[in-house]
């Protein structure tokens, strides 16, 4: 006759419950203790078991023709979907804080927070971690480069710094950061909407980070590595503008600071562009 559960599973299987709330619900706190562990399963695993990063990217090589998928034209156009995206909403949250600047009358209606979020965790996520730390300095050779794909570079473990690669090189994905930065969106719409929003980015983001395993570009672990930063800054971000203590008092100082600024490059434009104008009437005056 089985037993009654013990008090302390009853608390594990509470405790365990809860904490899956706090992620469906999207906390900040949840989310963080996750990526941490996920950034934490995905090292030992490859390091343990590097043969699965191999093997991953072998179901895409082919000894004859390399990787197939590199030339194949939908492939080929799905790889420029992502860069497209980031750009357009990168340009789109830009453009939102030079009208705040230079429209004063709409500017008053824009909340600068959520586009100034969208171009610091692109900055400091993809941008600076991704390729300009890692990328840049770990070495580790693309799948492209190694022996066992064609090339003349051995395979490297995750996080061992080799020469092999001067720059651009495969640890981690710089494509899969991007387009999990997708999911920055998820922060800034409705709490009932994210949820949707997430499911909406997931197969998308899973598109485009496979696309370059199947390319030869990244391997697996690049890939899954690359999403468990990215979320962690992700989330820096989202505290940093919106849950750490002061935060609602210090964005008011903030976006009156960007408005004295604004008011003040407005008024030395204008300043500018009136001597301009005076300059070349009195060289036109010259010749009437």
């Amino acid at each position: 006759m089985p037993s009654d559960p013990s008090p302390a599973s009853e608390r594990a299987v509470s405790a365990s419950g809860r904490f899956l709330a706090r992620l469906a619900a999207f906390e900040t706190g949840a989310l963080m203790l996750a990526g941490l562990a996920w950034i934490a399963f995905v090292s030992v695993f490859f390091l343990l078991f590097p043969a699965v990063d191999l093997a991953t990217t072998g179901l895409f090589h082919d000894p004859q023709q390399g990787f197939r998928a590199a030339t194949t034209p939908a492939l080929m156009r799905l790889r420029e979907l992502g860069p497209f995206l980031v750009r357009f909403i990168a340009i789109c949250s830009l453009l939102l804080v030079l009208v705040a600047a230079f429209w004063p009358a709409a500017g008053r209606r824009i909340a600068l927070r959520p586009p100034l979020f969208l171009i610091t965790t692109l900055a400091l996520g993809p941008g600076l971690l991704v390729n300009a730390i890692l990328k840049n300095n770990w070495g580790r050779p693309r799948p492209v480069m190694v022996e066992a794909f064609g090339g003349d570079a051995p395979y490297v473990s995750v996080w061992r710094i080799t020469d092999h690669c001067g720059t651009n090189c495969s640890f981690v994905s710089g494509e899969g950061s991007a387009s999990f930065w997708l999911f920055s969106l998820v922060f800034l719409v409705p709490a009932r909407w994210r949820a949707t929003t997430a499911l909406l980015i997931a197969p998308l983001c899973l598109a485009l980070s496979a696309n370059r395993v199947a390319f030869g570009g990244h391997f697996l672990s690049d890939t899954l590595m690359a999403w468990g930063l990215t979320l962690l800054v992700i989330l820096a971000m989202r505290h940093l503008f919106w849950e750490v203590r002061g935060a609602e008092a210090r964005a008011r100082r903030w976006r009156a600071g960007f408005d004295r600024a604004a008011a003040a490059l407005r008024r030395g434009i204008s300043r500018v562009a009136g001597s301009c104008r005076a300059a070349f009437r009195r060289f036109f005056e010259r010749f009437a």
